[in-house]
């Protein structure tokens, strides 16, 4: 953004000064020179339609205007006189008989305009001459004299001692010969003199091939007054947008060098992955997989998915990361984290894409979206899996925990259990998503360091939330599965603010209240067998969230009375004991908010 800005700003400034800007404007090459403009040209400053062939002008370093004749001569041009048609030129060093040597005028389009115009003879002589001769001191130098005599005199009425013949000059005025005499010139095409007359400039025709000229009104001028202030506004302003400029480069500059060391990380980290079976992607083939991102199934704080297929018709599922948020660390943490899981109870991770700054998953795909669209569903959709279909989902769910826990060489604490991270494939059995937040940990550490919390509001262990309840561990997902068990329970969510009577509000103290008093969870009970599998459902989900994270089971245990009859169950202690107060007081205050993903201490 900051570098779409800055070329931005600089477009716009640069853009603003060529605004107006004519490359056939009328120009000079110093302040009190002539005035240059059709059909004279700057020559090697302005293109060659600007001017008319033959009519080439260039600056001298000292400024002076200087005119390109036949013969790579340059003279001096003092002045030019638009409606007279007339330039007067003067050789820069002060000889123009030197620079006109065997110039002819016929091959050029400007002419002499005096009326009494000569031939002359040049001579040099290595003594003085009195005779009719006409001294050229410019040419001249000691012992060595020029002199120039009308060629039409004989020879030997001009009486030339000790001389001999240089060359002759013709067609000049007289005056050619005095130090500070210029030499008129006409040009008779192109006719513009009528242009000046009606106060109007002369220029080429379009698309003409005769150089054929025309007349067109001339552009007006910029105000002083205006020209003035725009300066000293430019002055003013010059220090300001350099300064500006400067704050933006180095915005781009920091930007880039994050997001640089950002890559960096990712590719280092990529590079020792390379044992492991997930498949690198280019972003070309992301592209290609999702059919250029039509197919849009959700999105979540930290990207986009969309539907995918293979070139074999296997569906897959298209996690794009947004760039915008993190650095890199939730890519690297599932990339990670999945590339080394193989479980039914696991989404698969088939391949990844780290191509620049782009980053994409790519999962399996499963048809049946999350549970959270079942067991929220206010429709009958929920109550068509089940409660022995809802049974064997939470089974699964456990299992996948369980297996994160102790059946990899290290711990994986997931820190998200939730029923919107629980996907269901084509005959409903549940896949545990979303490792963007996981941590991994040794099998004997028993507490991990973090510097802020992580996870689901809702969901989260009281221990996450403040060190008085304990130290954080693995935990932390037993109480996360609780809450989800409950939930299912419920068809609800537990801390639901649309419920009417506020006493009923926290659904988890209902159901221990419930059960400790003996009455039977009548929730959706349609069959016989179903109010013992909430009731079953419920106990494990109450010793899952005990606050004090020794009085929860181990995900082993959890699962072992999942796979239970169920019959000989004891109630847990009551958890809400201390805290029944303060939730009634707080109802669902910002309980589903999520929480920003926390750098590691360790």
């Amino acid at each position: 953004m900051a570098s779409y800005t800055f070329h931005l700003l600089l477009l716009t400034f640069f853009a603003g000064l060529g605004a107006g800007q004519d490359e056939c404007s009328e120009t000079s090459c110093r302040d009190n020179g002539p005035a240059i403009r059709f059909p004279f040209r700057l020559k090697d400053r302005q293109p060659d339609h600007c001017g008319y062939p033959g009519f080439d002008l260039s600056c001298s370093q000292s400024k002076d205007t200087l005119l390109h004749l036949p013969f790579s001569v340059k003279v001096s041009v003092q002045k030019i006189n638009y409606k007279s048609q007339l330039v007067h030129l003067n050789d820069p060093d002060g000889c123009l008989p030197l620079q006109l040597t065997n110039l002819n005028y016929s091959a050029f389009h400007l002419q002499s305009q005096d009326n009494y115009y000569h031939n002359f003879t040049l001579f040099n002589c290595t003594s003085t001459q009195r005779a009719s001769l006409i001294p050229i001191s410019c040419l001249s130098s000691p012992g060595y004299q020029v002199y120039a005599a009308y060629s039409s005199d004989s020879i030997s009425h001009l009486r030339l001692l000790s001389c001999s013949k240089m060359y002759e000059i013709f067609s000049v005025p007289y005056g050619i010969f005095g130090k500070k005499f210029d030499v008129p010139l006409n040009w008779s095409k192109p006719i513009c003199g009528h242009c000046e007359e009606q106060g109007k400039y002369c220029r080429l025709k379009n698309n003409s091939t005769q150089h054929e000229a025309e007349c067109f009104d001339i552009p007006k001028q910029p105000n002083r007054g205006a020209s003035k202030k725009l300066k000293v506004a430019g002055e003013v302003l010059g220090p300001l947008l350099m300064l500006l400029i400067s704050i933006a480069i180095y915005c781009v500059h920091t930007s880039n060098k994050l997001k640089k060391e950002d890559e960096m990380r990712i590719e280092k980290f990529l590079e020792d992955y390379k044992a492991l079976k997930p498949t690198r992607y280019s972003y070309a083939d992301i592209k290609k997989i999702t059919n250029r991102f039509q197919d849009k199934l959700g999105q979540g704080g930290y990207g986009t998915v969309f539907k995918g297929k293979f070139s074999n018709e296997i569906l897959v599922a298209v996690k794009v990361l947004n760039n915008s948020k993190g650095n890199g660390e939730e890519f690297i943490n599932e990339v990670g984290t999945m590339g080394t899981i193989h479980h039914v109870n696991v989404v698969r991770l088939v391949g990844y894409c780290a191509d620049g700054f782009r980053r994409a998953l790519v999962y399996e795909f499963l048809p049946n979206d999350s549970l959270e669209k079942f067991i929220f569903s206010a429709s009958s959709r929920n109550i068509s899996l089940g409660w022995e279909k809802l049974q064997d989902i939470a089974l699964g769910i456990a299992k996948g925990i369980e297996y994160l826990h102790q059946g990899c060489d290290q711990r994986i604490l997931h820190f998200d259990i939730k029923p919107h991270n629980i996907l269901l494939d084509q005959s409903f059995n549940p896949k545990i998503s979303d490792f963007g937040l996981a941590k991994l940990c040794s099998k004997e550490q028993s507490a991990v360091s973090m510097t802020a919390a992580r996870g689901t509001m809702g969901y989260i262990a009281p221990e996450v939330l403040s060190r008085n309840f304990g130290k954080v561990s693995y935990k932390a997902d037993v109480y996360s599965f609780g809450m989800l068990l409950l939930e299912i329970v419920g068809g609800r969510k537990n801390n639901d603010v649309t419920v009417e009577n506020t006493s009923q509000v926290y659904f988890p103290e209902w159901i221990y209240n419930s059960l400790n008093q003996g009455e039977e969870l009548r929730i959706r009970i349609e069959e016989d067998g179903d109010a013992k599998i909430t009731r079953k459902l419920a106990i494990v989900g109450l010793w899952c969230i005990q606050w004090c994270p020794a009085d929860r089971p181990s995900m082993k245990v959890v699962v072992q009375m999942l796979e239970g009859e169920g019959d000989n169950m004891t109630m847990p202690a009551n958890p809400f004991a201390t805290i029944s107060t303060t939730i009634r007081n707080n109802p669902g205050r910002h309980l589903q908010q999520e929480l920003p993903v926390i750098s590691e201490i360790e």
